[in-house]
């Protein structure tokens, strides 16, 4: 058995994700569940190992096989879906494998995706001996369950919620955590307290060939570029697994409180749905032709939009809850005993003023899209009216920014940039409904916004647009001047500004959010989405071998199944911040597209 420090000591952001548009799961290198939060990614985990535990126990909050004597593991997904396979090797050759997944299929005309994961074991070779562990925890960690046994499942009631297991591996033997030899393969399939239609194996492998024909229908008709297309795909599959897709909204990562850097104190829970986050994911989704995704979210975006009374926050739950009161749990040490853990998140009290051209923003491609089974209307039009309004009276206030600053306000450029943004798209969306006079209106506001950034944000010190108005620090995030349209990639202060983001904020191919301190000091980490914005800006100026190589270097720092998190320490290239991240998923997918070579330089 290992240790507790062995448990600790291989903790990394080495894990794979899998999941169904309900629940998720962590799985790291040697085949342990990690993180699982049921019913809902938002919930409490019942594996929670990630965090650690009160007692020191590195069992505690895992399920897990162990291999006698095991000296070597192996990991990797099937190709084009969210199944991943755990190779274990003992010392004498004889090896196992273990199979993950979360179920998710078309049934009776409908997505089956409970909350339910499916492990299946199989002899690879030999005869090993292996132990099973299934300790799920209640309350952050500080319930134990209570435990009853049937003839082929367990049953762990813990508060809130009544788990099972069913499984054809003794129950006896996973409720104790005993040694036994694998004769035949087994299946544990844990979630709901509900029984079986049909037998444990035979349900098991019937599931694991329906889910893993979805994902390879569902990638199959992703509109991929040429190349990156295995780094592309699994971004994609991973954006996918975001959403909540009862209620459509999609998390910006899987966890809560995996610190930015090592020992900062910069720790807060992600497990929610960012209204800025979701508008780039869609994005992304739609420039593989994957729009399903943007249907669902537009459903609980038109919810957001139709319940807001004037103000919109930055974020909700996913349930549309709108307060996310955040507090620290003392009971857990945290990731690697780097604590706080924090649970809700203080930045749905902000006011974030680039929220609403994210909405409209996230909501354009409705008008336009010919494919869509519900394309946008008048109706939806004059609801995101009111949306414009708030971003033209709001385009010139402080805010707290995107980058969510908890002690001071500026006027943020860009936050200005989007509301110009908002303004931009509604005169756009006015056109193609033959709306003339609506058309007119929401240009001149653009034009009027933009003129005030030009006039406002540009430093003629730094020979760079700034963070704020009237300022004189530097910020990655006017790296989306280019990408939203407001100016051309040649545009001569784009190109500087572009040159003076590089010179103070890059460390290679590694970037920082911003020079200026915040509430905890001056950022160490970097920042993956902004180098991948740095490699699109790169790109869009024709500096595209230069954006190549930056982004190959970037590419090489990813998980060993091809997932990053949000931050990356720039000494060392190891990965940190909340896993895996939405933002660094889609800066893949963006920067493959911008950077591929064209199809017919192929075929």
């Amino acid at each position: 058995m290992q240790s507790t420090e062995a448990k600790l000591r291989h903790l990394s952001m080495n894990m794979a994700v899998i999941g169904n548009c309900s629940v998720s799961a962590l799985i790291d290198t040697q085949g342990d569940v990690v993180w699982c939060c049921m019913p809902r990614f938002d919930s409490p985990p019942v594996f929670h190992a990630l965090l650690g535990t009160s007692s020191g126990d590195g069992e505690a909050g895992r399920l897990l096989v162990e291999l006698e004597n095991m000296v070597r593991a192996e990991q990797a997904y099937d190709q084009g879906t969210a199944i991943v396979r755990t190779r274990l090797f003992d010392t004498q050759g004889q090896a196992i494998e273990i199979t993950d997944f979360a179920p998710r299929f078309y049934q009776r005309d409908r997505m089956f995706r409970p909350a339910q994961l499916v492990r299946r074991i199989r002899i690879l070779h030999g005869h090993p001996r292996v132990r099973i562990v299934v300790r799920p925890g209640g309350d952050w960690g500080q319930s134990e369950p209570e435990v009853s046994r049937g003839s082929n499942h367990l049953r762990y009631v813990l508060p809130g919620v009544t788990l099972r297991l069913n499984t054809n591996a003794p129950p006896t033997y996973v409720a104790e955590g005993t040694w036994f030899t694998l004769h035949e393969p087994i299946s544990l399939i844990f979630g709901p307290d509900e029984t079986l239609t049909a037998g444990i194996e035979e349900t098991a492998r019937d599931f694991e060939e329906q889910t893993a024909q979805h994902w390879r229908h569902w990638t199959r008709r992703l509109a991929v570029p040429l190349e990156w297309q295995d780094a592309v795909i699994r971004s994609a599959i991973t954006l996918k697994l975001c959403q909540f897709e009862e209620t459509g909204a999609i998390v910006a990562a899987m966890t809560t409180s995996i610190p930015e850097a090592a020992d900062s104190g910069r720790n807060w829970d992600y497990r929610y749905c960012w209204l800025r986050d979701a508008f780039f994911v869609v994005r992304a989704l739609n420039s593989l032709s994957e729009v399903g995704t943007m249907e669902e979210y537009l459903r609980w975006l038109h919810d957001v939009v139709s319940g807001a009374s004037g103000h919109v926050q930055p974020l909700y739950g996913i349930g549309l809850e709108r307060t996310l009161t955040e507090r620290i749990l003392p009971n857990l040490p945290g990731y690697r005993g780097m604590g706080p853990v924090r649970v809700g998140n203080q930045a749905y009290e902000h006011f974030q003023h680039d929220v609403y051209g994210n909405i409209v923003l996230g909501a354009a491609q409705a008008f336009h899209d010919h494919r869509l089974f519900r394309r946008a209307d008048a109706r939806d039009f004059h609801l995101l009216e009111t949306m414009g309004e708030k971003a033209w009276h709001l385009h010139d206030q402080p805010d707290a920014g995107m980058w969510e600053l908890r002690t001071r306000a500026r006027v943020h450029t860009s936050s200005s940039l989007m509301c110009w943004a908002a303004c931009d798209r509604l005169a756009k969306i006015a056109f193609s409904l033959a709306l003339p006079e609506r058309a007119m209106h929401w240009r001149t506001r653009a034009d009027l916004i933009h003129r005030r950034i030009i006039e406002c944000a540009w430093s003629e010190k730094r020979q760079a647009f700034v963070e704020s108005f009237g300022g004189s620090e530097l910020d990655a995030s006017v790296l989306l001047m280019a990408e939203v349209g407001f100016l051309p990639a040649h545009d001569a202060r784009f190109v500087s500004t572009v040159n003076a983001l590089e010179s103070t904020l890059c460390d290679g191919p590694y970037m920082r959010r911003y020079e200026a301190e915040d509430d905890f000091g001056r950022p160490e980490s970097a920042f993956n989405v902004c180098a991948f914005w740095r490699v699109d800006a790169l790109a869009r100026i024709g500096r595209v071998q230069e954006a190549r190589e930056c982004f190959e270097a970037l590419m090489a720092r990813r998980n060993h199944v091809g997932l990053l998190s949000e931050d990356m320490d720039r000494r060392t290239g190891e990965l940190w911040g909340n896993f895996p991240q939405t933002y660094s998923m889609v800066g893949i997918i963006n920067c493959a597209v911008q950077l591929s070579a064209p199809w017919d330089s192929a075929v």
